[in-house]
């Protein structure tokens, strides 16, 4: 039987009833297979494949963030060694430096260090002395207060000398002033540290 889309004005659409689907006319029969394929494909998608796919959404997903992960580690573990290396580097320079810092014994001697490089320097000292100390949370800082007359240049020796010095030392809160005979008063103060090791429980 030749399918015609003419013919479907020529259906009685009353006539059609459920009980009847064997008289249906050709044309009738075939939409209702299209629309049981189209129903059926609805479903079983909706059923069966978008559940999967999501789950195969989820899994290309996670592949992509295990992927970057690994990289991630790969290129840890392949620089494992220069890792290594740069840490036991850090240790010795951090040994160094703390090697420079005062112990408890030393810290008097700096006021003599000081003292002798401001001397050399051309400097008269009217006052050097100890602060309080200032503890941080690893390091005490332990401060020294100096007064000194002299030029300006021998002020930048005295600033160069205490660079050299083989224990770590920075000046802060520089104040100058005139005095006399053409001279100047600088009033400085001069931190060292004192690096404060927590006790092991």
């Amino acid at each position: 039987m030749d399918f015609d889309l003419k013919s479907f004005k020529e259906i009685n659409w009353n006539e059609i009833e459920l009980e009847n689907m064997g008289d249906w006319p050709f044309p009738v029969k075939v939409l209702c297979c299209v629309f049981v394929v189209i129903l059926s494909l609805f479903l079983g998608y909706s059923a069966l494949v978008s559940s999967e796919i999501d789950t195969y959404e989820q899994a290309v997903s996670k592949e992509m963030e295990l992927r970057s992960a690994y990289r991630i580690k790969y290129a840890r573990a392949t620089n494992l060694e220069l890792y290594r290396d740069q840490m036991k580097q850090m240790q010795e320079e951090f040994s160094q430096l703390l090697r420079r810092l005062p112990t408890s014994n030393e810290t008097p001697g700096l006021l003599d260090d000081l003292t002798y490089v401001g001397t050399t320097s051309g400097l008269t000292f009217l006052k050097i002395g100890w602060l309080p100390e200032n503890k941080k949370e690893f390091y005490t800082e332990l401060p020294i207060n100096l007064e000194v007359i002299g030029q300006y240049h021998e002020f930048g020796q005295f600033v160069d000398k205490v660079a050299l010095l083989p224990r770590i030392v920075s000046l802060h809160d520089f104040k100058i002033e005139n005095a006399a005979n053409n001279q100047l008063l600088f009033s400085v103060v001069a931190k060292t540290y004192r690096y404060e090791q927590k006790e092991q429980k």
